[in-house]
């Protein structure tokens, strides 16, 4: 058995014990694990994520650019903070050398043929815990058909998340029938909150957005919604950020771009380093023109 060694001396009396609140907004009280989670979602230098979303195959299969994860995909992943997707996905498809985070995709049930709103909770907390994933995502139909019980659902995960110290992403969804404005919003994504969600990932409006990300005492997260034209998208990723957003969780605008490493590069610009609009969509034309002047080049030299 060593000796033991003698009894420390240099206590540094003259410092003070610090004690630092968590970088998050309404997060300084969760655990440690969680805000660990937490973490690897939301960069710690900014305060901020580029989440990219690729869970679109879970409820309308093979859409458009993601027909083949393994081609489209992993040439993004290095430039996004964190992915959302399915658990086979993540099996089938990404690298366990992924060192991003990972949110998981937790409710489903109903396609594209039925109402989305009729979800169950379709993943199980112990597989999301063996699939060592930072956030559990649930989606949320406020005012929809199944209202009571997709909340439901997303208090059943919060419970089972605060047990473990696995992270709740709460998703609101907005059904056909739905106002898309502030009020609607406001309501959505505080009672996500208030009910126990970590952070809400809810859409974009051009009046009241501040409002709505002002009155939700955890962080949010803009989502991307369909494909608009690149400068239009980095307009609405600079605004939700200037108005209050923690970040975007971006999907179609970028895989279903003419040039997505291009555009996720430009995304994280925005969110990270406060480019404008203007200044990222130059950066993307710069990488985009780049990109082709190398895909000509090589297409040049095969030829020879």
């Amino acid at each position: 058995m060593p000796e033991a060694d003698k009894e420390g001396k240099n206590y540094h009396l003259d410092t003070p014990v610090k004690s630092e609140g968590f970088f998050l907004k309404g997060s300084n009280s969760l655990d440690w694990g969680m805000k660990n989670r937490l973490s690897h979602i939301f960069n710690p230098k900014t305060g901020r994520t580029v989440m990219l979303a690729i869970d679109h195959g879970y409820f309308q299969g093979p859409t458009t650019g993601l027909e083949r994860i393994d081609v489209t995909i992993l040439p993004l992943m290095s430039y996004a903070d964190t992915l959302m997707l399915t658990r086979g996905i993540l099996r089938t498809t990404i690298p366990p050398t992924y060192s991003g985070g990972i949110v998981i995709r937790a409710s489903g049930g109903p396609s594209v043929l039925k109402d989305l709103s009729n979800e169950q909770i379709a993943v199980d907390i112990e597989d999301a815990l063996r699939l060592h994933v930072a956030a559990m995502a649930v989606q949320i139909f406020i005012g929809g058909a199944f209202e009571t019980q997709s909340v439901h659902n997303m208090t059943r995960l919060v419970d089972m998340g605060t047990r473990y110290g696995m992270p709740v992403l709460a998703v609101t969804a907005v059904g056909k029938d739905m106002a898309r404005d502030a009020r609607y919003f406001r309501l959505a994504c505080r009672i996500s909150a208030e009910l126990g969600a970590q952070y809400v990932k809810t859409y974009y409006i051009e009046e009241g957005f501040e409002t709505v990300a002002a009155s939700c005492p955890v962080p949010l997260v803009m989502a991307g919604g369909r494909k608009i034209p690149e400068l239009d998208a980095l307009k609405m990723s600079y605004n939700a950020i200037q108005e209050g957003a923690a970040g975007v969780d971006m999907g179609r605008n970028i895989f279903q771009s003419a040039a997505p490493v291009a555009m996720i590069k430009a995304v994280r610009g925005v969110v990270h380093d406060n480019l404008n609009p203007k200044e990222a969509y130059e950066m993307f034309l710069e990488i985009k023109n780049r990109e082709e002047k190398n895909l000509t080049k090589k297409g040049a030299a095969k030829k020879k």
